[in-house]
């Protein structure tokens, strides 16, 4: 084949890169097209591993990517080197998602090199079945003849790769199945030589087709968003702009039936948004001034107007594009056992075949050419690219299937372990409640109302905490006046301080009044029956004495009541984690059917706790939920983190390892259960993979396995895997 797209054998002549310097942070990316099988990731790491002055290597062979940490000047040697194994790596300039960069347009294969590579095998065989009467060697000759035709239009490349393998010291696929060819044209079975490589030829290209659904199902994505948008220029006009280059804070319109281009906030109009791409949602969401939309997300019924909040590289769908291809990057601890595995697996059998050739013959006077057929035979059972390859098409099925739920995993350990939750800690403001609390009482315990009033919603405008966004959108909604805070900052846990008017005044919860020493059988009177309906407390103090008890409540989430319930069937206990009040905890907890109901705590409690848990279940998993900056620590420190993508802070879903880009709590049991599936179908792979090559092994000694039966049981079995690991994308 003069052109192929291959997994695993076929390869374009490498073509070396101009010289290029790298300034970058000492790594570098390249994309390399004849790179998907971890017989070529092994032929490039001890290539490379020659190479002074690379540090690491991290292989995504899904998305054909090869990042070099290094301390080099130039890339000359890493290209060279790249170079010589047949590698053709083209250098990445950046790892800005873009549809030149990601979606590329796949090597059209050329078939008739394959169709008269088959052409030729088969009259090769009909004519070895069917051998000419008038002159039988004339015939033989004829056989050579088209066998050595086959194998020069469909194998080349396999040779090629084979020689460069060999000569590396590396038994890959292509080292085998060279070896395997040459072995059978040296005993005379031209017809199988032909017919072996014409079937590897074939299968290779099938198999890279079926692969690049996987490989094109995140970067997919990217047809999502528009190239164009209408943007505000500075004389009132509005222009048709890239979106490449559409900056901060710029103005864009969106009309009916448009996808939206980038993230924002609405400015003016309204409509109803489709956001499935990005959270999964399944009915549109209702948006109206102020409102966040994001790229990607499909205007409905009406236009509006939105200030950008993000730039093209930026924006939630880039995060998401980035951050699961990041995933496909590491390795899942099945893959990283069946990885280990396949480098004993592959020089065990090549050695076996080896003793297989020699030992019969030579110890018991056996005929050399029946079994050399079976070395040779075994020699192409032995490569292990259905069972290496199963793994990460299974764990991106299951990531690109995670993503069009609204699920963000951060990688494939994390898919895997989902299966393993066992308890599932859970933070009550914006998690499980909306996280959009109302003010509901204001108690004047001292001072001119009016101006205590001003002076708590003042303080509480400067903080991002939803309580105080409660009591600030109150004074908004009454046209109360702000009074300018100088000095202001933020308790970590308790609330905030502000200097106003030359006083200072501090607004917080219980635990911060108690901590100035502020408290009084009093207060704690007037905070009881409040924090008993449930409602949230915070206090506004001066340096003597409370001024004002402010008391917001907030709302449960639609979907947490289910979700609690989801989760509770797969057997895991749920707990709260909420720095509110004991009452309004417990109060939510019973609502929603929450086993554990923890309150009043800091961070650092909340880290405590999830330590405990983790000492408690050795071998199960625990769980963190949260949206906060005070969630964090506990996110980091989970066996899994889940961040509420929408409401959360970027600290929150930086720290965690699943977003949850829609704020559904029902997406985690849909999550663990998507883990089961990937754990089940990880396991189906492998157990077909090794069980086709145990049965062919057998048949090998038995005398019943052919070369072509056992590439075809090969290659087939490494489209069986890929096409059972596919199944994910449709979970």
């Amino acid at each position: 084949m003069s052109q192929c797209q291959s997994s695993c054998g076929c390869s374009s002549p490498a073509t070396p890169q101009p010289s290029t310097t790298f300034v970058d942070g000492n790594k570098a990316i390249f994309h390399i097209e004849n790179m998907d099988c971890p017989t070529e990731e092994a032929l490039i790491r001890k290539r490379l591993a020659t190479v002074e002055g690379i540090a690491g290597l991290d292989f995504n062979l899904i998305q054909r990517k090869l990042s070099v940490s290094h301390s080099l000047d130039s890339l000359d040697a890493i290209q060279s080197a790249l170079v010589s194994v047949g590698m053709k790596a083209v250098l990445e300039q950046d790892n800005a998602p873009t549809k030149s960069s990601r979606h590329q347009k796949p090597v059209k294969t050329n078939w008739w090199p394959l169709a008269i590579s088959g052409v030729t095998a088969a009259l090769a065989e009909l004519i070895e079945l069917f051998p000419f009467e008038v002159n039988q060697l004339s015939s033989q000759y004829l056989v050579i003849a088209l066998v050595l035709f086959s194998i020069a239009s469909g194998g080349l490349t396999t040779y090629k790769k084979g020689w460069i393998a060999l000569k590396n010291g590396n038994l890959n696929m292509n080292a085998l199945m060279s070896i395997a060819v040459t072995g059978a044209m040296a005993i005379g079975s031209w017809p199988e030589a032909a017919m072996v490589m014409f079937l590897f030829s074939m299968a290779e290209v099938i198999e890279a087709k079926s692969l690049d659904r996987a490989r094109n199902a995140i970067s997919g994505l990217l047809d999502l968003t528009p190239e164009i948008a209408t943007v505000l220029q500075a004389d009132g006009s509005w222009l048709p702009t890239p979106v490449k280059s559409i900056a901060l804070g710029a103005i864009v319109q969106v009309r009916p039936g448009e996808r939206i281009a980038l993230d924002g906030v609405l400015t003016s109009g309204n409509s109803t948004v489709n956001q499935a791409p990005i959270t999964g949602e399944s009915l549109p969401i209702d948006k109206a001034q102020g409102d966040t939309v994001f790229a990607g997300t499909i205007n409905q019924t009406g236009s509006f107007q939105f200030k950008v909040t993000a730039i093209s590289t930026g924006s939630t769908l880039a995060r998401i594009i980035h951050a699961v291809e990041a995933a496909q990057g590491s390795r899942a601890p099945t893959q990283r056992f069946v990885d280990q595995f396949a480098k004993i697996y592959t020089p065990t059998v090549f050695l076996i075949a080896v003793l297989v050739a020699v030992i019969p013959p030579l110890a018991l006077g056996l005929p050399w050419h029946d079994w050399i057929y079976k070395a040779l035979v075994m020699l192409v059972i032995a490569c292990p690219c259905a069972l290496v390859i199963s793994t990460p098409v299974t764990i991106v099925s299951g990531l690109a299937a995670a993503a069009r739920k609204g699920i963000l995993v951060k990688g494939g350990v994390f898919l895997e372990m989902g299966r393993h939750l066992k308890v599932l800690a859970l933070d009550k403001t914006g998690t499980i409640t909306y996280g959009k609390p109302k003010q509901t009482d204001l108690i004047i315990l001292s001072g001119d109302a009016k101006h205590t009033h001003q002076v708590a919603a003042s303080l509480a405008a400067r903080s991002d905490h939803p309580v105080s966004l409660a009591i600030a959108d109150n004074a908004t909604e009454n046209n109360l006046s702000l009074i300018e805070v100088d000095k202001f900052e933020a308790i970590l846990g308790r609330g905030v301080r502000g200097t106003l008017d030359g006083a200072t005044y501090q607004l917080g919860n219980h635990r911060l009044i108690e901590e100035l020493g502020l408290c009084s059988p009093e207060i704690e009177a007037q905070l009881l029956p409040l924090e008993q309906q449930g409602k949230t407390v915070v206090m506004l103090a001066n340096s003597s004495q409370v001024l004002a008890l402010i008391a917001v409540a907030d709302t449960v989430r639609d979907t947490s009541k289910q979700a609690i319930k989801e989760l509770h069937h797969l057997g895991i206990t749920t707990m709260m984690l909420t720095g509110d009040n004991a009452y309004t905890a417990k109060a939510i907890g019973k609502e929603v059917g929450l086993d554990v109901i923890e309150g009043n705590l800091l961070p650092e409690d909340k880290l405590k706790i999830i330590d405990e848990e983790l000492v408690k279940n050795p071998d199960g998993k625990v769980g963190m939920v949260g949206d906060g900056i005070n969630d964090a620590p506990a996110l980091a420190k989970a066996s899994i983190g889940f961040a509420m993508g929408t409401a959360g802070t970027d600290t929150a879903i930086e720290a965690a390892d699943v977003a949850l880009m829609d704020d559904d709590l029902r997406k985690i049991p849909s999550f663990v259960r998507l883990s089961q599936t990937t754990a089940n179908i990880l396991f189906q792979n492998i157990t077909l993979a090794l069980g086709i090559k145990a049965i062919f092994l057998v048949l090998t000694f038995t005398g019943q396995a052919t070369m072509w039966m056992a590439v075809f049981a090969d290659m087939g079995a490494s489209l069986l895997v890929v096409a059972n690991g596919l199944r994910l994308l449709r979970s």
